[in-house]
């Protein structure tokens, strides 16, 4: 209740300051500041016609299945930088600096190798969450108490199931952090790759209000890839976490 209540005086202050600026004092153009009233008219108008949900729907695909690829590749490529030595001293220092990219860095690339296509905004989407993960993978496995895996090698473990029965298993809350960060680099990624292509999705409708000098719309779109970067939090990330922590005993304790 405190959320929405706070929400609504942050619309409410929103639309006084619209108000004095453009209607009372004149200072600024109607065309150039955004209000919440407009962005509430673009939305009846945008969800009426279907294109808003066209775009999230699209956006949503992409961004997934570019995510679920960069899962795989960070997965393999921080095991083997995590496994052997060599990697871990010449390619992790690389992978970092790649990692610093921002990732409309990497449309130039896209767009001259796949053309403006769908194949195109999944490599931006991959490389923009890839090596994050990577890092993810591989700092998670060095944070395993040593402890564990002492206690594994006395008791006779094999590195097969050292791996699935003592370091996986505690890496897994760090783990998932990193995954949480590979999916808001990969989200992030996704923009950057639809607004410089012509595919149907949040990224183009971002810049179809640009073109038609919409500001109501630009900041629409601005307000649903926010939202809908905190449900898939919410809604997914976070109920594994809590379901991951509350079975090892540590959800009560990370509240406090």
């Amino acid at each position: 209740m405190s959320t929405i209540i706070f929400l609504c005086l942050l619309v409410l202050v929103w639309q006084v300051f619209y108000w004095i600026g453009v209607d009372v004092f004149m200072l600024l153009k109607p065309y150039a500041v955004p209000s919440p009233l407009g962005v509430w008219e673009r939305f009846i108008e945008l969800c009426s016609n279907g294109t808003l949900w066209e775009a999230i729907g699209h956006s949503l695909l992409r961004g997934m299945a570019g995510y679920a690829i960069a899962i795989v590749i960070g997965v393999v490529l921080g095991l083997l930088i995590n496994h052997f030595r060599y990697l871990q001293k010449n390619l992790k220092p690389f992978i970092l600096g790649v990692q610093t990219l921002p990732s409309v860095c990497w449309v130039p690339f896209s767009i001259l190798w796949f053309g403006l296509s769908t194949q195109a905004i999944l490599f931006v989407v991959v490389m923009g969450s890839a090596f994050s993960i990577a890092i993810s993978v591989d700092n998670a496995i060095k944070n395993v108490p040593p402890i564990y895996i002492k206690a594994a090698l006395t008791m006779g473990a094999k590195k097969q199931q050292l791996y699935w029965h003592v370091i996986l298993p505690a890496s897994l809350p760090e783990l998932l952090s990193g995954l949480k960060q590979g999916w808001s680099f990969a989200w992030r990624a996704l923009m950057s790759g639809e607004v410089m292509t012509t595919s149907i999705g949040l990224g183009q409708t971002l810049i179809m209000g640009r073109d038609l000098a919409d500001i109501n719309q630009v900041t629409l779109v601005m307000l649903v890839i926010i939202l809908v970067g905190i449900l898939i939090d919410k809604c997914i990330f976070s109920v594994i976490e809590k379901r991951l922590l509350t079975k090892r005993g540590l959800w009560e304790t990370r509240q406090l």
